[in-house]
């Protein structure tokens, strides 16, 4: 195995770098985070995929820039949960540390890669609010189906470019530098940069949030001081409100489950771990997962054209009748469709 510089507080590992970075040592630890892992990593791939199925086989629903941003942000938590699950529990439960450091580069890359990628789809989802609720008239020309598409391809090159610079050379193995004290091979410089790129993108969601809800209340007002014109421009503004509420919550969930993550990674940097600590980090890092669990939470809750679909694939199941073209719920349906595009 290379051989790396091991973090002044590791000092007292020997011969293995990598046992140095497996901080549980009761039994009762380990068997938590398995649980943790299995139970939020099985659900964030069936509620995910369960959002990917819906979006992709409504032709309606597929064909909105805004329903392609969520469906990148679906399928960034299902690679995560399932790269981020399996090697944490491979490497913290089992303490499987027999792979070499390309392999776990390579592990550590995909796990940024999705991490980033669904930070980054975020950010997508709400500049295209923005758009839609500041330029209404203007949405369908300014986001189309192809500029969504060149932007999602944009958006996966430059987050897996950033995530496997380690594997292509930006580590502390080759650059015979300080590694991470939470992350093997890693060089503290690198770890620097990737925390304030997803800096970067948290502080850009937040702005075009800030946005969005300025221009929320706006519509807001505007609609209690036109309560007697019913039409489809205030309906399309409740609409813009309502999806305005829903990128709020998303937020505040990523930033409850991203936060404890964060500090310690910047404390690290810029002072001593304890094991405690390293310990505590190890748990924070599943609240990644939660995140990924509950954001399909909210949009079944919060998207009416999503929750149709569901209840329609329920029903499917169910073996009830699908609704008729001319009945409330798929008029009802019909109407969303149109307002949200």
């Amino acid at each position: 195995m290379d051989s790396c510089r091991i973090p002044a507080n590791a000092s007292k590992c020997s011969g293995n770098t990598m046992e140095c970075f497996m901080v549980l040592s009761t039994q009762a630890q380990k068997i938590s985070i398995g649980i943790l892992c299995g139970l939020f990593g099985t659900m964030c791939v069936f509620e995910n995929s369960l959002v990917l199925y819906l979006i992709f086989s409504s032709p309606s629903i597929r064909k909105k820039p805004s329903y392609l941003f969520i469906g990148s942000l679906a399928l960034a938590d299902i690679l995560a949960s399932i790269i981020f699950a399996c090697s944490f529990v491979s490497f913290h439960v089992f303490n499987k540390a027999g792979f070499s450091k390309e392999v776990f580069l390579l592990q550590l890359g995909g796990v940024n890669t999705s991490f980033s990628a669904s930070l980054s789809s975020l950010l997508l989802t709400a500049l295209d609010r923005y758009i839609s609720i500041s330029r209404p008239s203007e949405y369908k020309l300014l986001m189309t189906r192809r500029r969504a598409w060149t932007a999602l391809a944009v958006l996966w090159v430059t987050c897996a470019t950033i995530a496997y610079l380690p594997l292509l050379g930006w580590n502390c193995c080759v650059l015979d530098s300080a590694c991470s004290e939470l992350f093997p091979f890693v060089d503290d410089n690198y770890l620097s940069g990737w925390i304030c790129f997803t800096m970067i993108l948290l502080g850009c969601i937040v702005y075009a949030y800030a946005h969005v809800l300025c221009r929320a209340r706006q519509h807001v007002a505007y609609m209690e001081k036109h309560q007697a014109q019913v039409g489809k421009q205030n309906t399309r503004m409740r609409m813009d409100v309502m999806l305005a509420k829903t990128l709020v919550m998303v937020l505040a969930v990523l930033m409850l489950c991203w936060s404890p993550v964060l500090v310690l990674m910047i404390y690290s940097i810029f002072g001593r771990l304890s094991q405690r600590l390293r310990k505590v980090f190890a748990f924070c890092s599943t609240l990644c997962l939660l995140n990924s669990v509950v954001n399909p939470i909210i949009y079944a809750l919060r998207s009416k054209e999503l929750f149709s679909s569901l209840r329609r694939l329920f029903s499917h199941f169910r073996g009830q009748p699908k609704a008729s073209e001319g009945s409330p719920e798929a008029e009802s349906t019909h109407k969303s469709s149109v307002i949200e595009t």
